[in-house]
């Protein structure tokens, strides 16, 4: 692993070396080789562009650089994300060579599992809706933005696998709306420090918070039962999507149940943090995901 992690470009280093830290497993070892290059060449995209969404990219400009963007604009997340949806454009085009080697990687994935662009569209119009809406204002609103942020993700994990099916299709997105909920939830503080509220509006009023709540250093009780009636909410969205554990085999159901076991350990850990997440990200221990794996895994079995 880290012969692999030193022969990676530096812009793309920087971004793969970020699956360590999310709630669930990104490409575990226990998977196929094959399987698991293509799940970091989506990871890597998927990562990439949230990054430039959310202005994390790596200092130093070498993402703006590998993009081609326009050195004036290079600190303007819609400026690289045209420059990065033009860099797309390549790797579904083959007369061009991408950019990028995160979308130079990606290309012998989308060819190898003829992969559609939409989902890699989808990723992109979500960074883009980030610029400009900073608030939702209803739950359906917040659900609708899911289905560009997060839905595409399992998708392309779907048509990676060749296990792409409408009903599975449903359960995926349930599963990845639910676990982008968490993750909203874990860094309301984070987002707030960049005006931005993924907590329906209409669930602030109900629950009396106010903006200047949430940016308290720790939640009062109001905050406290918003935060876990929204944890509420997500869970009921993984048990929705759970059966899509069930309904696959071998590896792939491993993986899956990761997943689901990842965002039920991280709701845990908001529950046992009393659902105050404004001093910082409640994060799950890797015994607690392990566990929330094997019972994800062992009520598979049992229903299969």
């Amino acid at each position: 692993m880290t012969a692999t992690r030193q022969t990676r470009p530096a812009p793309a280093r920087a971004t793969l070396d970020k699956a360590a830290d999310e709630n669930f497993p990104v490409a575990p070892f226990f998977l196929p080789r094959a399987w698991r290059e293509d799940l970091m060449a989506v990871y890597g995209y998927a990562r990439l562009v949230d990054d430039i969404g959310d202005g994390d990219l790596a200092p130093g400009g070498a993402d703006a650089r590998a993009l081609g963007a326009d050195p004036d604009r290079a600190g303007d997340p819609l400026a690289l994300l045209d420059a990065f949806e033009a860099d797309l454009d390549r790797v579904f085009d083959p007369a061009e060579t991408p950019r990028h080697p995160l979308l130079r990687a990606l290309r012998p994935t989308v060819q190898r599992r003829d992969l559609d662009a939409e989902p890699f569209r989808r990723l992109i119009a979500a960074n883009r809706q980030d610029q400009v809406v900073r608030r939702y204002g209803t739950w359906d609103d917040l659900r609708d933005y899911c289905r560009l942020s997060a839905d595409p993700v399992g998708r392309l994990v779907l048509g990676i696998t060749g296990t792409t099916s409408p009903e599975r299709v449903r359960r995926s997105d349930a599963v990845c709306t639910a676990l982008q909920i968490v993750e909203h939830l874990q860094d309301v503080a984070e987002d707030l420090a960049r005006d931005r509220i993924y907590l329906p509006a209409d669930d602030l009023k109900t629950f009396r918070v106010t903006e200047d709540d949430l940016a308290a250093p720790t939640a009062n009780a109001s905050v406290r039962a918003l935060i876990a009636f929204e944890a509420d909410r997500a869970a009921r969205l993984l048990d929705e999507g759970t059966a899509l554990v069930g309904s696959v085999r071998g590896r792939l159901r491993l993986l899956l149940a990761g997943f689901v076991g990842g965002g039920r350990a991280a709701l845990a850990a908001i529950a046992s943090a009393g659902h105050d997440v404004l001093p910082g990200p409640p994060k799950a221990a890797k015994a607690r995901v392990l566990r929330e794996t094997g019972l994800v895994l062992r009520n598979a079995r049992r229903e299969g």
